[in-house]
């Protein structure tokens, strides 16, 4: 009789994590950015019809990036959750907080199965407040660990020179205008990969519009993007010119705490198998 052959947890816990990070890495960075009137998804995504950012509920609103099918079924799920939530008890019950919880304890019992691989997403749930002091984001990743993120967050692909192209540029109350100039400039970072086209037609943009009384989010599409994207273009050249075509670094956004489950967090986001976006 031959004995099956042992590996530690600790080694399937760090390969299954391996896993999912790399994997996660080889696709698009997505970012979402605070500013004075809600807040702002931006993310490349030439697709029409497979969007990365989505509504959730009246004020909260949805990122993922990674394997589509996955981080679709997710939301699928969040928003069935939201709707009972809110029919059981009362609209108001429904928070991104709970949402997250609620993500981070399905993706963490689904990374720690024995048998099966775990999911190569990442995803963000955010809700914005009646004031910017309201506004609510949550990361969380792969192995269902979360972080509360304040002011902007950064996820999939190169993480981590994204969140800093970021810090360099955030600062609060910014308009919509100089939120989207941001989020290009991080987008296009040196060390992120390939330049990717930040043309309308390129990119998939939405917010979560704070000055509408009962579902906030909205896309940004056709003639409406396009004109913030020059008048983006526009804001962006007098400071690189005079910073040299580095950009003026603006106060830094806040920092994230974490906490959570297994894996280490590492930046990520795939496209893997040909269904990322």
């Amino acid at each position: 009789m031959t004995m099956p052959f042992y590996v530690s947890p600790e080694q399937v816990m760090k390969d299954k994590a391996d896993y999912a990070r790399k994997n996660i890495a080889r696709g698009r960075a997505g970012v979402v950015i605070q500013y004075a009137g809600g807040i702002l998804f931006v993310a490349p995504n030439p697709s029409r019809a497979l969007h990365k950012f989505s509504e959730i509920y009246d004020r909260i609103g949805f990122a993922g990036v990674g394997r589509y099918n996955e981080y679709e079924n997710l939301r699928k799920a969040g928003v069935t959750y939201a709707d009972v939530t809110g029919y059981q008890f009362d609209r108001h019950d429904v928070t991104a907080r709970g949402i997250a919880n609620w993500y981070a304890q399905t993706l963490g019992g689904i990374f720690s199965e024995p048998a099966g691989k775990p999911f190569e997403v990442e995803i963000l749930v955010a809700e914005v407040g009646e004031q910017p002091a309201d506004d609510q984001i949550y990361r969380i990743t792969f192995d269902g660990s979360v972080t509360d993120e304040h002011g902007f967050a950064a996820m999939g692909g190169q993480t981590d020179q994204v969140a800093t192209a970021l810090r360099q540029r955030y600062r609060d109350g910014m308009s919509l205008t100089e939120a989207l100039s941001a989020a290009l400039a991080a987008l296009s970072a040196p060390g992120n990969g390939e330049r990717p086209d930040m043309s309308a037609s390129q990119l998939e943009v939405a917010v979560l519009d704070r000055a509408r009384t009962h579902r906030t989010f909205r896309r940004l599409q056709g003639a409406r993007l396009e004109a913030l994207l020059a008048e983006a273009g526009a804001a962006s050249a007098p400071s690189q010119s005079a910073s040299g075509g580095t950009g003026t670094p603006a106060t830094p956004g806040g920092a994230s705490e974490g906490a959570g489950t297994p894996a280490q967090q590492g930046g990520s986001e795939p496209g893997s198998g040909g269904t990322g976006t």
